[in-house]
């Protein structure tokens, strides 16, 4: 198993691509800590698996960070790897964004992703190394016309935070990386695709002719935690069926 005795915090994970990326990763035989906001749906995962647990974990709180990692020292020992999965998207053009609903969104896809590499550091410097990875989005990597400039600011200001830190924290063996996913298959883009209009954009945009699955970007998690990816830093990793090669 290929993340064998790795301590792992996932934000996010309570539901959708977060929950599937914790299940494989325990698959993977890691110890798996659920950082959500939504307890039962957390409970839940953790009730599914053999190594995890259910932390309380309000992303934008940096106090939330404090608690939520110490629990892990606490229960783990260590940190080995973070996933900085937590995202939220407000789907209003520029012109139509409230700035609250700008706020909300740079404090979840933003702040947290950067509290949570901040606190993180510190333990994995003494753990000697770790990994981070970063849920960004093909929104990171290009301007695209079908999505609100709010998440895709959002989620460029996340690539080059992912940047920032793998230039600066390798020479303590820490590796961060981001992965940028197309629209991926969950009951949420189900919904959303049920306008004919919007199932056609998104289908016609990919190469490959299929929207992403939840476990292809599970799968590229691992990877990117693994050994196998020990000389993978500072990389902008996209899944989304070659949206982003033309």
């Amino acid at each position: 198993m290929r993340l064998s005795n790795k301590v792992a915090l996932i934000t996010g994970a309570a539901q959708g691509i977060g929950a599937a990326i914790a299940r494989k990763f325990h698959s993977e035989g890691a110890l798996v800590f659920i950082g959500d906001v939504r307890n039962e749906e957390g409970e839940k995962i953790v009730g599914e698996l053999e190594r995890a647990v259910y932390l309380y974990l309000d992303v934008s709180s940096e106090e939330s960070w404090k608690d939520a990692l110490a629990s892990v020292m606490k229960k783990a020992g260590r940190l080995d790897i973070l996933v900085n999965n937590a995202g939220i998207n407000i789907r209003k053009t520029i012109e139509e964004m409230p700035v609250d609903s700008l706020d909300a969104m740079l404090a979840v896809n933003i702040k947290g992703p950067f509290l949570g590499i901040k606190h993180a550091l510190p333990l994995m410097r003494a753990a000697g190394g770790g990994t981070i990875l970063n849920m960004s989005s093909i929104c990171g990597l290009i301007g695209h016309k079908y999505t609100n400039e709010a998440y895709t600011t959002t989620k460029g200001a996340l690539t080059l935070l992912t940047k920032s830190v793998a230039a600066r924290y390798a020479r303590d063996n820490i590796r961060c990386n981001s992965v940028h996913p197309s629209t991926v298959d969950t009951p949420l883009a189900q919904v959303v695709l049920q306008d004919p209009e919007r199932r056609a954009e998104r289908f016609g945009e990919i190469p490959l002719g299929r929207l992403a699955t939840t476990a292809d970007v599970a799968n590229a998690f691992v990877f990117l935690a693994s050994d196998e990816a020990s000389f993978i830093n500072g990389a902008a990793f996209p899944i989304d069926g070659g949206l982003t090669a033309y």
